[in-house]
């Protein structure tokens, strides 16, 4: 298989085992950032509420990713090419812009976090961008080989990281816990909770449907539709519900939500760097494999092999030159939710909700397909501003409902018309 064909794959060429596309999904969240968005939570909500937050939101923006999988068992093509049927040629085209600029950050990020790891256990702060440079070229290699080479190292990495992450847990759970905040500051907390409880949601939310744009490019090499939803559920849903407790528990331990603090006073250096750095390079699997599809979506004359390389060089770049990108974590996640929440409605309204399958055809026909369907970005856009309206509420419902209940109606009336 190319690396990042965009062709339809044939049925018969669909045996990629539900364990495979679980592993997929499952090692690109369990990462870092996972911890980071659980660190979100705790900076601002007790326990409780952070538990019911983290395992509704969790769980929601699994679920919008999974329910759309089996568009791609059903149809063999990749998202950015489905999208098209929803959106049109160009509006397809957005999508792809989005996602292509939006995941150099996610790159840069990762390979930050897993250098900065590493530089701790061998050369010390000076040998960071070295490591930086080593793991972007790694996993952009490993992308290079096509999505059989991801599943094997997948198949390697995961339970490696599933050890290293058991051995984290266990440190971070039976630590001392960080001093309790004064009567004043908890008072003042609780206060703000009260009002912005919603808001932890959307961050949570954000963070599961920022995978929303890949919900068929993996999943086309799954046959069984229902066992491809239940993979992608699965492989989003554990990771988050695992990581995110041991996120806002390991920051107050810390005192601090910086990545570098927190896993700094777990005190299980050589472990935590192991799980952070094949975390943060798994997930660079997918954000690489993302980028070159959406790329070749936007220049279909460019070749898979050279996407790959090109977007992981850059994207390693990237990440050489700022470390800033977590400073705006918590706001970044509600910016994609508020981006990607109402696409997620469109295809859930095309695809579910209508009942629409994909004309395999017809979305490759660029010459007949229209430029922009105009339910699709009518809806697109009418969900965004209800999100950005109601962000002070709590916005993902909402914004879904909108999306979904305008795209239904405007495809009516263009039916009866």
């Amino acid at each position: 298989m190319d690396a990042a064909d965009l062709a339809a794959v044939p049925e018969s060429q669909r045996q990629q085992s539900p364990i495979d596309l679980f592993l997929i999904f499952a090692a690109a969240n369990v990462v870092a950032t996972t911890m980071q968005t659980g660190a979100a939570l705790g900076s601002r909500y007790a326990d409780g509420q952070a538990i019911v937050i983290a395992v509704a939101g969790a769980m929601f923006g699994a679920m919008l990713v999974a329910v759309l999988a089996p568009i791609g068992s059903k149809s063999g093509v990749p998202s950015m090419i489905a999208a098209r049927a929803a959106l049109g040629y160009r509006g397809g085209q957005v999508v792809s812009g989005l996602l292509y600029l939006t995941n150099f950050a996610w790159i840069a990020v990762n390979n930050q976090i897993a250098a900065s790891a590493c530089a701790q256990i061998a050369g010390g702060p000076e040998s960071a961008r070295i490591w930086a440079a080593l793991l972007g070229v790694a996993a952009t290699a490993i992308v290079a080989r096509g999505p059989r080479a991801v599943g094997h190292a997948d198949r390697v990495a995961v339970p490696l990281m599933a050890i290293a992450g058991g051995v984290l847990t266990l440190a971070v759970f039976t630590a001392s816990a960080a001093p309790a905040a004064a009567p004043a500051e908890a008072a003042a907390l609780q206060t703000s909770d009260d009002v912005n409880l919603l808001w932890g949601l959307d961050v949570v939310i954000g963070y599961q449907v920022s995978w929303l744009l890949m919900f068929a490019d993996y999943s086309r090499y799954t046959r069984s539709g229902r066992a491809a939803a239940g993979a992608v559920f699965a492989g989003l849903a554990l990771p988050a519900l695992w990581l995110m407790p041991v996120g806002w528990t390991l920051a107050r331990i810390a005192g601090s939500d910086d990545p570098g603090t927190m896993l700094a006073a777990a005190g299980v250096g050589w472990w935590t760097a192991a799980l952070v750095t094949l975390a943060s390079v798994t997930t660079n699997f997918v954000n690489i494999y993302l980028s070159s599809l959406a790329w070749r979506t936007l220049s279909p004359r460019s070749t898979s092999r050279g996407s790959v390389w090109t977007i992981g060089l850059i994207g390693t770049a990237l990440g050489l030159i700022s470390s800033g990108w977590l400073t705006q974590f918590a706001n970044l996640m509600v910016l994609l939710g508020s981006i990607l929440v109402p696409v997620g409605g469109v295809f859930l309204a095309h695809f579910v909700v209508l009942r629409r399958a994909v004309n395999v055809d017809e979305v490759y026909n660029t010459t007949t397909l229209p430029a922009f369907n105009t339910a699709g970005i009518a809806a697109w856009t009418v969900g965004f501003v209800i999100y950005q309206i109601a962000s002070s509420i709590g916005a993902t419902l909402p914004a879904l409902g909108a999306s979904i209940l305008t795209y239904a109606v405007l495809n009516r009336r263009i039916l009866v018309t």
